[in-house]
């Protein structure tokens, strides 16, 4: 299933676009870029047709006008019985605008397509077409739908995986749908022959996000292997992560450990715990071993110091860059 927002709505659009029976308003939003463009494609050729540009319109970024789209709205349309207007990253549903009269006022035959990275749902646009038409959160995926994703990547190629793998391969890339797809490429070109996708294959190709770093910096500070934890915060640095940012993932990366190893311990499934957590079902048992480095005391050490230094940069009195070194040197001392 997909995560709690988004499947419902997306269950619904699949419906659309099989029955051909389509709602005059839809609203694509969230982060997950790789879905939105694929329902918003998707929806694109399902209403009109993927061959006709006369009566398709696209209008991008925060300086739309509107009286445009208005007119173009109320133009009937050529040869077909249906005009689309896709409209994307107006910005339109966080602030206010004469974009709700427009809607009520375009004919039967416009059809609206919005895709938005965020929104407020107080905004009236928003709550009109959540009222007439259709609103869907595009979130990402989830651990079961993940994998089958990257299996489905494979599958055209030929290239086979296990679970296991899969999982190891997740671990590195992150849930973003667009970094997987782009990853898997890289696997596919990699093995060339080989039909089968190892633990090596990924290790020798697959970019490790900042999650899976901080996750080798956890796994450094826990056993004490203060050099090493140095030498990944460096490693984090030279390719541009802020050290505030740095900052804010180590305070949150104790954070799910403290709450992950509570629930272990009150003998929740890992299933349970993700949901409850909000982390990968795949990494709780990371998360689980990884407690093992901590006491409960020295996590909660932990996060006040972090806390007391992250109190000092945004004050003023350290720099952020030592700050953080000097909190890493802290954690990881024997």
């Amino acid at each position: 299933m997909f995560r709690k927002g988004s499947g419902l709505s997306m269950k619904v659009i699949k419906e659309h676009i099989k029955s051909g029976s389509f709602r005059q308003f839809y609203l694509l939003y969230g982060k997950e870029s790789y879905l939105t463009r694929l329902y918003r494609d998707k929806l694109r050729d399902a209403i009109l047709g993927e061959a006709d540009q006369m009566n398709f319109s696209r209008f991008e970024g925060k300086d739309i006008d509107l009286r445009e789209v208005n007119d173009i709205a109320q133009t009937l349309p050529f040869f077909n019985d249906r005009r689309l207007i896709l409209i994307e990253d107006s910005g339109l549903f966080k602030s206010q605008s004469d974009l709700t009269d427009i809607l009520m006022k375009a004919p039967e035959y416009t059809f609206f397509l919005f895709t938005e990275q965020d929104v407020d749902k107080r905004n009236k646009a928003y709550k009109f077409i959540n009222d007439l038409g259709i609103v869907s959160e595009m979130k990402s995926l989830d651990d079961q739908n993940l994998r089958l994703f990257v299996v489905s990547l494979l599958k055209p190629s030929g290239k086979k995986i296990t679970q296991s793998v899969v999982d190891y391969f997740l671990e590195k890339t992150g849930d973003d749908m667009d970094n997987i797809y782009n990853e898997v490429e890289k696997l596919i070109s990699y093995t060339s022959e080989r039909d089968t996708i190892t633990v090596e294959d990924v290790d020798a190709v697959t970019t490790v996000q900042i999650t899976g770093k901080i996750f080798h910096l956890m796994d450094a500070i826990g056993l004490k292997q203060q050099k090493k934890a140095l030498s990944l915060y460096y490693d984090l640095l030279s390719v541009r992560e802020k050290p505030s940012h740095i900052l804010f993932l180590i305070m949150r990366h104790f954070n799910i450990i403290l709450q992950i190893n509570e629930l272990s311990s009150k003998g929740f499934s890992n299933q349970i715990i993700s949901q409850k957590v909000g982390v990968p079902a795949f990494s709780v048992a990371r998360y689980i071993n990884q407690a093992k480095n901590f006491t409960i005391e020295q996590l909660y050490k932990s996060l006040k110091l972090a806390a007391d230094t992250e109190e000092q940069i945004k004050t003023g009195r350290i720099n952020d860059r030592i700050g953080v070194e000097l909190m890493i040197i802290g954690f990881s001392r024997k």
